[in-house]
Parts: structure tokens; C-alpha cells; sequence
């Protein structure tokens, strides 16, 4: 490669992604398509081979996740809707309670300072507060009518969704296929290997990590709301999102189930040691079933990659940037593995051909 198509490449890049952050307000419904896109052609795939049409593979694909965000908006968003009022109407108990129990028990055996949480002003600001729960839906309407083209803007964007999935999906493999034949013929061999061990890794990320967030929230809050607790399905919804990081949901959910069953139940053992069974067998599930079975040992994105991942694209780009953090973050993964790679094959790295680990002097 010479150094004017070098150029012309980091040009081009630039150019790219220039045109990236200008266009990012109006890319959430195309994104927000190719990941359904991406999610739904294996499924589609499959139909193909058991001899259905591409079309009626998609529609049927399609129906089902249409079926899945009916009954989300009919059934769970509902019920976790009423989880927050209730949350937010038992907070000024709540602070009664750390104020009259907790905090004067972490006082003598902790030794904690009488005025390291100001308790009355909390519960002030959450009296103040809690009477303007219902005008929320007042204050919705008057944003929404005061923004007419806001409000047909966004009501745009959420129709464009099921278009841009729908055909996307439908025509996949043709435009997998289209790209391919662009790629020069003398790198399409190392193009098409990258590209496939990040389609490895990105389809154990995505498909993978998403069913075992999904079975971690049914798990978890199926056993919170039957050992009776009042805010379980909220807990356990909220502890398999934190799930997306290795061992955030155990702690982010055991720590909130904990706090509340203590304020439900006080002192009494068996909704404690109820909450360390629930977390426990769901721990287990995950380590020894759902991620060996569902998303492998393919990922290699640690931890704290996608912490940053996900926190540096919605500083970046908003919710467009959250929708691509982990793709890009993949991506560059693989590169970066690849270029270590070379890397240490290369004189610079300055290891000797007898492969031998003794430093040199």
C-alpha cells in the first residue's frame, strides 16, 4: 500500500466517522433495525433450512418479536410502572427506618459520626416531593404538545424501527454477500476472517449475554416475589440488567434485595436466608448452565472494557453512542488481538527463533 492510498484511507475514516457524529441524532431507529436485524437473521436462517420462504421467515420472525414487546408493554412495563410509585412513596419510610434502626446500629458497632448522613434532609426533599407524583402525566402533555414536531419526530423514528428491521433482515445475507464482492480480491481472505471472528463475538455478546440477562431477571425476581418481597420484581429485574457485567447483578441485586427485605422484614432469618438462596442458585445457574451454554468462552471483552465501552459512548454520542459501544468495542478487540499478533512476530518485539525465554544480557 503506498503512502497516498494510506492517506486516502485515514481520509476516508475520517470522513466517516465526521459524518457519523453529524448524523448521530437521526441513526437510533437504523441502529436500533440492524441489531434486530443482526439478532433475528439466525432465526431466520433456520426457518430457510426447514424449506419456508426468506419472506415468510422473516414475517414469522418477525411476529414474535412483536409478540415479545406486546407483552412487555402490556404485562411488565405495568407492573414494574407501579414498582416505582411504590418505591417512591415507601422512601420517606425508608429513611425513617435508617434513621431510627440502621444508622444508630452502624453508630455503635461501626463507630460512625451522628451527622455523616443528613437523614432529614432526605426525607424533607422526599416530602416536599411525593404530592407531585401525579402531575407527572400533566407534565408529560404539556411537553408533548408545546413540542408538536418533537413529539412527530420521535413518533417517526419509533414507526421507521419495524421498516428498517423488516427489510434488513429480509435481504441480510444479499447485502453480507453485496459487501464481500467489494472487498479488494487480494485481502478479501484476511477481511472475511476478521469480519467473521467478530460476528463470533459480537453474536456471543449479543444473543448470548442477552438470554442470560433475560433468564437472571425471571430467575431472580420470580424468587424475590416468593419469598413476599414487595419490591422483588423490580430488584430482580434491575439485578439481571446489572448482569450485562460479570458479577455487577449479584452484587447491585443482593445488596438492594437485602436493604429492603430488612426494611419489610426487620431481623427475621428466613427472608434473609431466603434472598442467599435465591442469588445462590441464580449465581450457580449462571457460572454452570446459562453462560457456558449460551455465550461460550468466545467474548474476550473484559469487565471493565465494557464498563468503559458503554459510559464513553453515551458521554460521546447519546443513546446512539450506547447502542454502538459494544459492537465497536468488539471490534476493536479483534484488531487489537490481531495486532498483537504481528506484533510479536515482528523484529521490534525482538524475540529469538529458538523460542528461548532467557533475557537477553
Amino acid at each position: 500500500m503506498t503512502d497516498s492510498t494510506r492517506w486516502l484511507w485515514m481520509a476516508g475514516l475520517f470522513l466517516l466517522g465526521w459524518l457519523l457524529y453529524l448524523l448521530h441524532p437521526i441513526l437510533s431507529p437504523f441502529l436500533i433495525g440492524i441489531l434486530l436485524a443482526y439478532l433475528g437473521d439466525p432465526l431466520v436462517d433456520r426457518l430457510e433450512r426447514h424449506r419456508l420462504s426468506r419472506t415468510g421467515g422473516v414475517v414469522v420472525v418477525f411476529t414474535l418479536f412483536a409478540l415479545v414487546l406486546l407483552i412487555l408493554l402490556l404485562v411488565l412495563v405495568p407492573m414494574l410502572g407501579r414498582q416505582l410509585v411504590r418505591l417512591y412513596q415507601l422512601a420517606p419510610e425508608m429513611l425513617d427506618w435508617l434513621q431510627g434502626t440502621a444508622l444508630p446500629w452502624s453508630q455503635s458497632h461501626l463507630g460512625l459520626q451522628d451527622d455523616l448522613l443528613q437523614i432529614d434532609q432526605l426525607k424533607q426533599v422526599f416530602t416536599d416531593n411525593i404530592g407531585k407524583t401525579t402531575d407527572v402525566l400533566k407534565v408529560v402533555l404539556a411537553q408533548a404538545t408545546s413540542s408538536g414536531l418533537a413529539l412527530l419526530a420521535w413518533l417517526g423514528n419509533l414507526l421507521l424501527i419495524p421498516v428498517v428491521s423488516f427489510y434488513l433482515m429480509r435481504d441480510w445475507d444479499v447485502l453480507v454477500e453485496r459487501v464481500r464482492r467489494l472487498l479488494p480480491r487480494q485481502r478479501e481472505g484476511l477481511v472475511v476472517k476478521l469480519a467473521g471472528e467478530c460476528h463470533e463475538v459480537l453474536g456471543a455478546f449479543l444473543r448470548g449475554q442477552l438470554l442470560v440477562m433475560l433468564a437472571l431477571s425471571v430467575i431472580y425476581s420470580v424468587g424475590l416475589m416468593l419469598i413476599g418481597l414487595e419490591l422483588g420484581l423490580l430488584i430482580g429485574v434491575l439485578a439481571g440488567l446489572a448482569s450485562i457485567v460479570p458479577y455487577m447483578g449479584f452484587i447491585v441485586g443482593i445488596g438492594a434485595a437485602l436493604t429492603a427485605v430488612l426494611f419489610q422484614f426487620g431481623l427475621d432469618p428466613y427472608p434473609l436466608i431466603g434472598i442467599g438462596v435465591v442469588f445462590m442458585i441464580g449465581q450457580l445457574l449462571e457460572g454452570m448452565v446459562l453462560t457456558p451454554m449460551l455465550v461460550g468462552d468466545r467474548i474476550g471483552l473484559h469487565p471493565v472494557a465494557v464498563i468503559f465501552a458503554i459510559l464513553a459512548g453515551g458521554q460521546l454520542f447519546g443513546f446512539t453512542g450506547v447502542l454502538l459501544a459494544l459492537p465497536v468495542a468488539a471490534v476493536i478487540m479483534v484488531l487489537l488481538r490481531h495486532a498483537h499478533d504481528l506484533y510479536k512476530l515482528s523484529g521490534l518485539y525482538g524475540e529469538s527463533n529458538s523460542g528461548s525465554d532467557e533475557p537477553t544480557r
